[in-house]
């Protein structure tokens, strides 16, 4: 299924739907952060997805990282949350989201780096070779606040 981002566009379609999600920022020992090329758009995100009824939200983040990059993680702590309704995700089946996403910070606990069907690539990534990966605005906000290592996470 295809996946379009819209970010202040006049021309984006109007939500049909509102989903609360978690992503996480996962760090190795040399500070890279894991990032994943995803399949519906080609761009680089971090891991992440929608939280299904069963789930808190630091359960969802551990969840999608070990669905879709075969790690364990542990939660160390939150980045922010991102609400901004400028941002709508179009999917080709009709769904229109606006996104409600908590962005965590983890470490891997385990299990081993697996590419699965919702990515073409993974891959621990130096701070320093973000900005040459094609990536979606709001996920650049995400790493820019992560890399600041604000005293208090990002409400927005």
């Amino acid at each position: 299924m295809a996946r379009t981002e819209y970010y202040d566009d006049p021309d984006a379609p109007a939500p049909n739907s509102l989903v609360v999600a978690a992503s996480a920022v996962v760090t190795d020992e040399q500070g890279r952060i894991l990032l994943q090329r995803r399949r519906d758009n080609g761009l680089w995100a971090l891991p992440g997805g929608g939280m299904d009824m069963t789930d808190s939200l630091p359960g969802t983040a551990v969840r999608e990282v070990r669905e879709e990059t075969g790690l364990d993680v542990e939660i160390t702590g939150l980045v922010g949350t991102y609400t901004d309704p400028k941002h709508v995700i179009a999917y080709s089946d009709g769904e229109v989201r606006r996104q409600f996403n908590v962005c965590f910070t983890a470490r891997v606990t385990g299990g081993e780096l697996t590419l699965s069907d919702e990515s073409t690539d993974l891959r621990f990534v130096a701070p320093d070779e973000l900005p040459e990966l094609p990536m979606h605005h709001t996920q650049r906000l995400r790493l820019q606040h992560f890399l600041e290592d604000r005293p208090a996470p990002h409400l927005g």
